[in-house]
């Protein structure tokens, strides 16, 4: 079948090139016109954080949108001296003037924090809990009605508020910003990394003609992959606008598509220029090469397909999005390898090999450098297996010191104010300040009768959470509704109290509190009270990003397990071994762990850090190790499966199970290594992305490729296969018969 639409595609080839320029236009034109934005919203199901969230919204709408705090420093003397204090009073008053604003604190307000009955009287305690004791530093925090919707919708609300706020920075005070909307409005310079795609392309075209020696044979990887992702590019945009896509799901689907597109047009054309050196008319070798390479590339790509789909086992919303957005673009890249490219071959004919640069003479297989590598391998497999096996095991080693979390803004360039922001706060007010946690109750129904018991049970949960260890303090339960003159009958269904730490959010201490007030604390100090603890929800950003490390910490294993357990199933299938699948699995969980070795080592205990931009260290993204597994274990198919096919083919004709190792590895090193050398170009022109979990990813995915060609396909797979010889092919007659089979021969 793949023959035949080879041969078709190569016949038909001005109307499937028209096709596909069609596509890529209508794409672009529906784009356009009806387009979204990405989204990072973080929803994990099932957790307390999640249903702090939802009730949030539902009960405190104007409380749960965005969010930006303003920090005031005095350079001299104090935010309560006459002048500072009449400008930053004046920058609150215009910070309340905001479009779109619902709340704006102020550095003086006067904050209740306790109340006490004397003799049945209450009795409020308030603190200045905004400005520190000596009166240098102060801060504002202003929440919007709604969350931010679009990047430009939070460029728009920032300057809103930089520029409310330029009374204090005209009386000559220090003025920074922080939160949400500053992250989003505010994000650091794209310098080089504007071009990450540009900078991926150009390297992948230095890279192919050194190694194809052909101007043209370069293009039509290049110019295929470049259909490609514009295409898919499109898509990303329209399914934004009716779904929410987080914003690491495009760039993530630009690197993928961009790599996978070329290396599998690479593979596609090399088989055709092979074809043509075999002496075949130009229809017939593009027959030839996608009926072989094109199997090939199918059944890679499926493969990467089902490890970024079955992302949705993990459980996690914004993880499955992105799985399924990078997914597409290997779809598209499939497509076009397969229908494209044909045509395109069948367009140029013989003049595939015009534009030759670096002429030399034809080598012999034996006196290329993969020939000679392969001759190496087989004469020194014991030597090479072993010193591969402890390359991968000392890189592994770091994992066990893996730490998750989610980066905030102590972990962005120290020249954005909300770095600034952030360290101010950290110094002059705990480092809990910037990350405090949110206790969300659902009340029952308060009725005349009802509601001194829940004031009193309010009393109680308040002095034991304040009580509990790292907690600085704890605010006043604070309801939704009250009761007042222009609506007596108003009855609150529901209350918020905000507890600040001691600890910052990032830390193991902010994870132990967080389990603390949930199975102890509050269930504890809720016995018998009106309240039902089971509806006291422990949220705010730092339980979040900890119940989203402990949902994939709990999901992963399982992943891993589905993930594996497929790919040697197909591989069972492919190539008719227990042996292959069995060793294939196993070295894909070492090459996939040796990168999570590398990856801490760099980015959490900051072994050379600089060299990559990155300034200081912090925890490994939640979902990068998940999404790196995914994506690696993908990818590592592609080199199994173009490896083995062929080492097989070789076996299938001469029976020598040592000798078929050499010849197939001499065969198609060269091309892996080339694959290789192109996924690793695109993935490292993400790494200079001031975003850290861009640049996490970027890396990582860099670092993964090069242990997984090198160590792994040219080393540790070529050695195992040569030391068990004619076992790699033992298969039962029975599973023979019932597993189907699928040829990418």
């Amino acid at each position: 079948m793949l023959e035949k639409m080879g041969r078709l595609g190569a016949k038909h080839h001005w109307p499937v090139m028209i096709f596909w320029i069609v596509v890529l236009i209508g794409t672009g034109v529906a784009a356009t016109a009806r387009h979204g934005d990405p989204k990072d919203q973080f929803a994990v199901p099932g957790t307390q954080s999640q249903q702090a969230l939802d009730l949030l919204a539902t009960s405190f709408p104007t409380a749960s949108g965005a969010g930006a705090t303003v920090v005031f420093q005095a350079k001299t003397g104090s935010l309560n001296d006459p002048a500072p204090k009449a400008a930053v009073t004046q920058s609150v008053a215009n910070l309340k003037q905001i479009p779109g604003v619902s709340a704006v604190t102020s550095p003086y307000d006067v904050t209740p924090t306790a109340v006490t009955f004397d003799q049945g009287t209450p009795q409020v305690k308030t603190a200045n809990l905004n400005i520190t004791p000596s009166g240098n530093v102060g801060y504002s925090s202003v929440t919007f009605a709604s969350p931010v919707t679009s990047p430009e919708q939070a460029k728009t609300w920032f300057d809103a508020v930089s520029l409310a706020a330029q009374p204090a920075v005209n009386a000559g005070l220090g003025v920074t910003f922080g939160g949400g909307v500053a992250d989003q409005g505010n994000p650091a310079p794209a310098g080089i990394s504007a071009y990450s795609s540009l900078i991926g392309i150009a390297a992948a075209i230095i890279i192919l003609l050194l190694a194809m020696r052909s101007a043209v044979s370069m293009a039509v990887p290049i110019g295929v992959a470049v259909f490609s992702v514009g295409i898919s590019g499109s898509l990303s945009k329209i399914l934004e606008a009716s779904f929410t896509v987080g914003s690491v799901g495009p760039i993530l689907g630009d690197m993928i598509g961009l790599a996978v597109c070329i290396d599998y047009s690479l593979f596609i054309v090399t088989r055709y220029r092979q074809g043509l050196t075999d002496g075949l008319e130009p229809r017939d070798a593009v027959g030839r090469a996608i009926a072989t390479s094109g199997s090939a590339v199918l059944f890679a790509g499926v493969a990467v397909c089902l490890a970024l789909c079955g992302l949705f086992i993990v459980g996690i919303p914004y993880i499955t999005q992105i799985g399924f957005m990078a997914a597409m673009y290997v779809v598209v890249s499939i497509l076009a390898a397969l229908t494209l490219v044909p045509a395109v071959l069948g367009a140029l004919g013989p003049k595939i090999n015009n534009g030759h640069i670096l002429r030399r003479e034809p080598q012999a297989t034996e006196e290329t450098l993969s020939g000679r590598w392969a001759n190496l391998t087989s004469r020194r497999t014991g030597l090479i297996a072993t010193i591969s096996l402890v390359v991968l095991v000392i890189l592994i080693l770091p994992v066990k010191s893996l730490e998750l979390g989610l980066p905030d803004d102590g972990n962005v360039d120290p020249a954005l104010t909300q770095y600034q922001s952030f360290q101010l706060l950290n110094e002059n007010f705990g480092p809990g300040q910037n990350g405090s946690l949110l206790l969300a109750i659902d009340l029952p129904e308060v009725t005349s009768a009802t509601a001194l018991p829940v004031l009193n049970a309010f009393g109680t949960l308040q002095k034991a959470v304040a009580a509990a260890p790292d907690v600085a303090r704890v605010s006043l339960p604070i309801p939704n509704s009250i009761p007042s003159s222009a609506d007596p009958k108003a009855v609150p269904t529901a209350a918020i109290m905000q507890v600040v730490p001691t600890v910052a959010p990032n830390s193991q201490q902010a994870a132990d509190l967080v389990r603390n007030l949930r199975t102890n604390v509050i269930p504890n100090a809720l016995k018998g009270t009106a309240l039902n603890p089971d509806q006291v929800y422990v949220g705010g950003q730092t339980a979040i990003n900890i119940d989203l490390t402990e949902a994939l910490k709990a999901k992963l294993p399982i992943y891993i397990l589905a993930v594996v357990a497929t790919a040697f199933l197909l591989l069972m299938m492919v190539f008719r071994s227990i042996f292959v699948p069995a060793t294939a699995s196993i070295m894909n969980l070492l090459s996939i762990g040796a990168a999570y070795g590398v990856l801490i080592a760099v980015f959490q205990w900051g072994w050379g850090k600089s060299l990559i931009g990155l300034s200081s260290t912090l925890p490994i993204v939640p979902f990068v190790p998940v999404m790196m597994f995914a994506v690696l274990f993908g990818l590592s198919m592609d080199y199994e499966v173009f490896l083995i096919s062929r080492i097989r083919e070789d076996y299938n004709r001469s029976g020598e199970a040592r000798e078929s190792v050499r010849t197939g590895l001499s065969t198609v090193a060269r091309v892996i290594v080339v694959a290789g050398l192109i996924m690793m170009s695109v993935f490292v022109s993400f790494v200079p992305n001031p975003d850290p979990q861009i640049k996490m990813i970027g890396f990582g995915l860099t670092i993964a490729v090069l242990i997984d060609v090198s160590i792994v396909r040219m080393m540790l797979v070529p050695a195992s296969m040569q030391l068990f010889a004619k076992t790699n092919w033992w298969f039962p007659k029975w599973l023979d018969k019932v597993l189907p089979h699928i040829n990418v021969d």
